[in-house]
């Protein structure tokens, strides 16, 4: 029998790539869902998907669903792709030894995906930093009163709840759990690896040609060794196993500045050849190299964005210029129907943007997210 990987979500590309990656390589591809229909599901590298509970709405029913389709379906690796990866990685001490979850524990997890516990962490490792509060602390306004600040969500996905302030301000009254913290002025890169015990196997730095919303849409490979160094020495010292993202602020001096970490698959991933993928994550020895466009795009997402600037000349022609350039990640004319049904695929998300008037990246991942008093 073939060797039978489960991905644990299907909705977003990188999730495509994984599954193009393990199939090309001989492994069975499953994918366990929230959403009917998906965009992972229209490919011919997946042999099944399944429907699971939202762990939003069911944290323990989501994760039991998955041990019902590991048992049944012989399972032997589990691979997370995104922000459900904090439910996943509750199931490290449920699985049987024959299963193999490609992710740190979730205690490991938490103390990253927190923006707080994660600036502690690299300073802690002497990596640069901005200086942060959280926003119930007298220190929070001591940093309001010194520095403009971005107020923010201790725990949250897609830039939603950022609010921006200038010095002299007082800290905005909030129910959730929020951070102060400085702001840094400079450019905003990201970075994205694979990683074994604290080695990384491959990695990429990036940076956004074309957002949605706030969500980077098309992107751009580039070579920054501050970048690249911040991003070593911080996955050396926390051990990390798995997939892992940063998001990152060079100042005008070439400082690298940790801002958030995304302890799961982003939009980096689709740089890394694809052949070598499945590899890095079944061989911890395994090193992996960069395909060789510098240039990607998500194509519909940024054909929305450009129906969106249509009206400003100059937002229409920077965002035509970066479409025109950059190749699309999801096509393969051996596996066409996932450019081709992309649309009808992810109509759960374009109709719940609709109705919340919301961009497609703020509500894809309201039913998978981790918060603090999930259970």
């Amino acid at each position: 029998m073939k060797p039978t990987v489960l991905l644990t979500l299907g909705r977003l590309p990188p999730a495509v790539d994984i599954a193009r990656s393990f199939h090309a390589t001989g492994w069975r591809v499953l994918v366990a869902e929230p959403f009917s229909t998906h965009l992972a599901r229209t490919s011919r590298a997946v042999a099944r998907s399944f429907r699971v509970p939202a762990p939003v709405d069911d944290a323990h029913a989501y994760r039991d669903a998955l041990l019902d389709i590991v048992s049944a379906e012989h399972v032997t690796l589990i691979v997370p792709v995104s922000e459900e990866t904090l439910h996943v990685s509750a199931l490290h001490d449920s699985l049987p030894d024959t299963v193999t979850l490609f992710s740190m524990p979730q205690n490991g997890l938490l103390s990253l995906h927190s923006k707080l516990r994660f600036v502690e962490a690299a300073s802690a490792a002497g990596l640069s930093v901005p200086e942060t509060a959280a926003s119930g602390d007298a220190a929070a306004n001591e940093l309001m009163q010194r520095y403009d600040t971005i107020m923010k969500p201790e725990f949250s996905c897609s830039g939603r709840g950022i609010s921006m302030h200038a010095a002299g301000e007082r800290v905005p009254p909030s129910q959730d759990r929020m951070l102060i913290q400085e702001r840094i002025d400079g450019d905003e890169y990201s970075a994205f690896a694979i990683c074994a015990d604290g080695r990384l196997q491959t990695h990429c730095t990036y940076r956004a040609l074309v957002r949605h919303g706030s969500v980077a849409v098309a992107f751009e490979r580039i070579e920054h060794a501050g970048v690249a160094d911040w991003v070593e020495r911080f996955v050396a010292t926390q051990r990390h196993t798995g997939f892992i993202a940063f998001d990152l602020i060079v100042d005008e001096r070439g400082t690298a500045y940790g801002i958030e970490c995304n302890p799961r698959a982003t939009s980096g991933l689709h740089f890394v050849n694809n052949a070598d993928i499945a590899r890095l994550v079944t061989d911890p020895r395994a090193s992996g190299a960069l395909r060789d466009e510098t240039r990607l795009q998500e194509f519909w997402s940024c054909w929305t964005q450009f129906l969106s600037v249509v009206g400003d000349r100059q937002a229409r022609s920077d965002t035509w210029h970066a479409m025109r350039s950059a190749r699309d990640v999801t096509w393969q004319w051996s596996d066409p129907w996932v450019f081709l049904l992309a649309t009808l695929s992810t109509w759960p998300i374009i109709s719940k943007s609709i109705r919340r008037r919301e961009t497609f990246a703020e509500v894809l991942a309201l039913d998978i997210e981790w918060l603090p008093d999930d259970v």
